[in-house]
């Protein structure tokens, strides 16, 4: 397992891990991190926004829809302290790590409630 501290937001808001971006997300729904790609595409994801029903993170790519139910339940362990984010994520501890800025969509950043 790999224990890892990066920024929620601003300069160092991306972590790669093993060549997988995440970045912390926060919505009307709760907070996750959550991969910076598209699982179909590879596209933007931390660029989506959220559908209509508040359910569902859309690709701006191809508005191919992710779970956020999924992500929430099922998703990398976090949690954040100030503008600091802590997540286990399932790799081996010497797992490459490299993190950079990735800028997030307002639907991402957002507490506000969905509907």
């Amino acid at each position: 397992m790999l224990v890892l501290t990066f920024a929620a937001s601003g300069v160092g808001n991306c972590a790669e891990v093993g060549g997988v971006p995440y970045v912390y997300a926060r919505t009307g729904r709760g907070a996750f991190v959550a991969p910076a790609r598209c699982s179909h595409r590879g596209g933007p994801l931390h660029l989506a926004t959220i559908d209509a029903s508040g359910n569902r993170l859309l690709c701006p790519w191809h508005d191919q829809p992710t779970s956020m139910t999924r992500l929430l339940r099922k998703g990398i362990p976090a949690v954040r302290s100030g503008n600091r984010v802590t997540a286990v994520f399932a790799v081996a501890a010497d797992t490459e790590v490299v993190t950079s800025h990735r800028p997030l969509s307002p639907d991402l950043c957002s507490a506000r409630r969905a509907g």
